[in-house]
């Protein structure tokens, strides 16, 4: 059967659009592909040129997505979404070892899943693990960067299918010889020791301390920023301060003596561990078998 050519524009171009358009940088885009910046501008132009239409309003260096631009964003996400499957599923086809690669959240990837994914390894002994940490939201990440990613989301893209698996409180902790030179007995307490703050948890003290009915304590106790969260966990083993631990990805630590609960409430609800999967790819036996094993490993947690 003869089949018509397809009037397809340069996979480069699309490429740097798609980058461009959900980075929202042509310079961020350039360093995404390992291009530069020009090499961005050119290929976005001459797509431009090829469809006939603006994608992008400029304004001096910021670049604003037309009606029509995030109309193909949209689309073509899709697109590169079934093409990354499409060639997973070739791959699995040919005998060839399949890779699953998995976006997780730093902390999360460090303290909880990594002591478990030897476990997944056993059911799944032809997958290629690979694991990549980021804090970046859902939006961001390149369209066939991952399989499955890790996030404590409120809301994801339409084009997402998720579903939370592990549950999450957090509660002040600190290294059992610190609490021992300096006691908590209670939430006012905290205003003796340095609190430890991560800017991937922005306000965790704040709600804390509100939940605990010591809404002053923040401005009484010094404090120390870190621009991550398992920096701060780990500034708390060594006996730098207390921070506010999630439960129950630092339950090992505790069990093990490297941390201490500083007080034994309130436990403070904050938001779930959730996978989530392009659509395109939601069929896949082993991504399906891997969030199954997520789901089975928070519900044996939670017991």
């Amino acid at each position: 059967m003869n089949r018509s050519r397809r009037d397809l524009p340069p996979l480069s171009a699309l490429r740097a659009f798609e980058a461009t358009a959900r980075l929202g940088s042509a310079t961020a885009a350039a360093a995404e592909l390992f291009v530069t910046h020009g090499a961005i501008s050119r290929h976005v132009r001459a797509l431009e040129d090829w469809a006939g239409t603006e994608l992008f309003q400029r304004s001096g260096k910021r670049l604003v997505l037309t009606d029509a631009g995030r109309r193909y964003r949209d689309e073509i996400g899709h697109a590169l979404d079934g093409i990354a499957a499409a060639t997973s599923h070739l791959k699995a086809r040919a005998g060839k070892a399949r890779q699953l690669t998995i976006n997780a959240l730093p902390t999360f990837a460090m303290r909880w899943l990594l002591p478990r994914l030897a476990r997944f390894q056993q059911m799944e002994p032809q997958a290629e693990l690979r694991l990549i940490t980021s804090d970046e939201s859902i939006e961001r990440l390149a369209h066939g960067s991952y399989d499955v990613a890790i996030r404590r989301e409120a809301a994801w893209p339409r084009d997402i299918f998720a579903a939370s698996f592990l549950a999450e409180c957090e509660i002040p902790v600190a290294s059992p010889a610190l609490l021992a030179q300096k006691p908590v007995c209670a939430p006012a307490d905290l205003a003796t020791h340095t609190l430890l703050h991560a800017d991937t948890r922005p306000g965790a003290w704040a709600r804390w301390l509100a939940a605990a009915g010591a809404d002053g304590v923040g401005d009484k106790a010094a404090r120390q920023n870190f621009d991550h969260f398992y920096l701060a966990l780990q500034a708390a083993t060594d006996g730098l301060g207390v921070a506010l631990g999630p439960l129950p990805i630092i339950a090992e630590d505790i069990k093990a003596g490297r941390l201490a609960k500083a007080l034994d409430g309130p436990a403070l609800p904050s938001r779930p561990y959730c996978w989530l999967v392009p659509e395109a790819r939601a069929a896949d036996p082993l991504i399906t078998a891997f969030c199954t094993w997520l789901e089975e490993e928070g519900q044996a947690e939670e017991s």
